[in-house]
This record gives structure tokens, C-alpha cells and sequence, in this order.
């Protein structure tokens, strides 16, 4: 059985097809989705509706992202509508559901609202959306939107001196607890990175699909990935969040 991890999608539909058929997904794998499915692209209901049909044949988890909480709070009420989600691919995701029915919204709301903030695995690998703020680990994270908003635990882990051993009192509490942290939420793009990047025991696999970057797929027993291409060249009449 081999494990794949993937980043940020952000209503890029023809992206996240491109990395699956380079996946050549097996019935015994599993697919673990980063979170941020939509707000971008002009997609988002679809890659929804794609990936609720997507787990009907695979074992698939999906990862809570914020755009996802965002979009979850507008299907369950219409006038909820967060000014920051608007500006953000927000209205991109209202008009990729014109269309759909009044029953097929609501089974996305049930998809999003069912989504975990986290997943550990067997081997003590953490997948998480963005990251958390407590020392002794996600399961006494009092702050739990942190889960899809924290940015400090994969800054911390940039900045952190590789010399310091495990075992040093300096090093972070945080990074003790897994044996592995992947993350998405802050595009790798925003450093000059196109592929995914690794700082101490944490991978960040957002290769800025919402903006001029790719959707990435990363095996993560090999650490072997595969990207689709650049989204503007898949959505060439669409910004996307390139406002």
C-alpha cells in the first residue's frame, strides 16, 4: 500500500487530474487531501463533487482547510458570506456552484462539515492543514482553527538551527511529538520554491495552486512527488487569487 499526500487544490480541477493520472492511484492506496479544495480557480464545486465521488472507489482523507471552513458556512447559510472569503476566491466558488441543486449543496455541506482538522497515522505522521500552537501536540490544542490557520510551527521550523539535537533543551516541543508533519496552507512559492519543501521533520506540499504555482502529489513513504502544470496555463482566460 503506498500513501500519497496532496496540496492545495483551490478549485484547479484540470491540475488535480494531471497529478492523479501521474499518481496512477491503486485500489490498495491512500489519498490524503491537504485541505483548501476551493476559492481560486473557477472549479471549486466540481473538484468537490469530483473528489466525493473519487472516495467512493479509493480510501481517501480530506483535511479541513480554511477556505473549506469558509465555504461550509456559506452552504449551510447563503448570507454568510466572509468578506476576506470573497476577496479570496470567495466569489469565484458562489459562481461555480450556479447550477447545482438545493440537495446537491447540501450533500457538499455534509462532505465539509465531516472533514477532520487532522489526521495521525500508524507510523506517528501528522497531516494537518496549516499547523498548531501547543507544545504538547494537537490533542491539547486549545486554539483548534489554529489547525487550518497557524503559520509559526512551519516558520519555526524554517528558522530553526540544524544543529541543535533532538535531544537539546532548545529544541522545539512542538517538533518532538510526530515522527513526520505535513502541512499545507502556506505556498512554497512564497519562498522561490516551485516543488514542495522540508525544514526539520515538516513538509510543506503547497506549491501555490491558487496563484501562479502547481497542485503537488507527494508519496510519502518516498518522498517521490509529481505536479501538474502552472494553473494560469490550465485556466489561461482566469486570475485565479492573482488579483
Amino acid at each position: 500500500m503506498r500513501t500519497f499526500a496532496i496540496g492545495d487544490i483551490h478549485g484547479g480541477l484540470k491540475a488535480l487530474l494531471q497529478v492523479l493520472n501521474q499518481l496512477e492511484i491503486r485500489e490498495e492506496d491512500k489519498i490524503i487531501f491537504m485541505g483548501d479544495y476551493v476559492d481560486g480557480w473557477s472549479e471549486s464545486a466540481q473538484v468537490v463533487q469530483f473528489l466525493m465521488d473519487f472516495s467512493q472507489k479509493f480510501e481517501c482523507i480530506f483535511i479541513k482547510g480554511n477556505h473549506d471552513v469558509w465555504c461550509q458556512n456559506w452552504l449551510k447559510n447563503v448570507n454568510d458570506v466572509n468578506p476576506s472569503w470573497f476577496l479570496h476566491g470567495g466569489k469565484e466558488t458562489m459562481e461555480s456552484y450556479e447550477g447545482y441543486s438545493v440537495e446537491e449543496k447540501k450533500q457538499h455541506l455534509i462532505f465539509f462539515e465531516n472533514m477532520p482538522m487532522y489526521h495521525l497515522d500508524e507510523k506517528n505522521r501528522l497531516f494537518l492543514h496549516a499547523g498548531f500552537t501547543s507544545m504538547h501536540g494537537v490533542e491539547k490544542e486549545t486554539f483548534t482553527h489554529k489547525f487550518c490557520t497557524d503559520r509559526t510551527l512551519w516558520e519555526m521550523a524554517l528558522v530553526m538551527d540544524k544543529k541543535i539535537g533532538l535531544d537539546h533543551d532548545l529544541y522545539p516541543k512542538r517538533l518532538k511529538h510526530y515522527r513526520e508533519i505535513y502541512i499545507g496552507h502556506t505556498p512554497t512559492t512564497n519562498y522561490g520554491e516551485s516543488e514542495p519543501m522540508n525544514a526539520i521533520n515538516v513538509w510543506n506540499i503547497d506549491t501555490g495552486a491558487a496563484f501562479k504555482g502547481k497542485v503537488t502529489g507527494m508519496n510519502i513513504d518516498t518522498k517521490a512527488f509529481f505536479q501538474s502544470d502552472d494553473l494560469p496555463a490550465l485556466y489561461p482566460n482566469e486570475k485565479g487569487r492573482n488579483k
